[in-house]
């Protein structure tokens, strides 16, 4: 389990891909937005200061967590794009809905990982609280915006050495 005291986000910039030759898609939930706002906003920081051209990261927004999957797909099908990063927040409630929520939206995005053979950075928050979530978007526990990001590069530099 995490500590309040451990940033998780933390990397070592030398061991990011240069991606200036990268073209990355993000789909972003609207639900949730005052978290996954931070989380596009630490996305964003993470490939820019990898190199990545503005011009070469589109984003998309959807409704929420369970159209993730599909608007992956949407920009997983153009060949211009070599990766994609996939952004939302589900919070527990009083209902199995979370459950259903967290696992289609989890099995979606392998889909379209699998499917189109493109990296697509899982970062879907399914915390017990707002708080958790707010502490995973930017506080204390870092930003898992720039966790998928990273991987994202990573993954596309890897396919390229394959």
């Amino acid at each position: 389990m995490a500590t309040s005291l451990k940033n998780l986000s933390a990397f070592d910039q030398d061991t990011i891909p240069n991606g200036a030759d990268f073209s990355i898609g993000i789909v972003v939930s609207e639900w949730n937005g005052h978290i996954t706002s931070k989380l596009l906003e630490g996305a964003m920081e993470t490939l820019l200061n990898a190199g990545v051209n503005q011009s070469n990261i589109h984003v998309k927004q959807v409704p929420g967590a369970f159209e993730l999957p599909l608007g992956a797909q949407w920009l997983a099908q153009n060949d211009q794009i070599d990766g994609v990063i996939a952004i939302g927040v589900v919070i527990q409630g009083e209902t199995r809905h979370f459950d259903f929520v967290c696992s289609g939206t989890t099995q979606g995005i392998v889909d379209v990982t699998l499917k189109y053979n493109k990296p697509v950075g899982f970062c879907l928050l399914t915390d017990n609280t707002e708080q958790q979530s707010i502490d995973r978007a930017g506080g204390k526990h870092g930003n898992k915006g720039v966790e998928a990001a990273v991987t994202v590069l990573r993954m596309i530099e890897l396919k390229k050495n394959f």
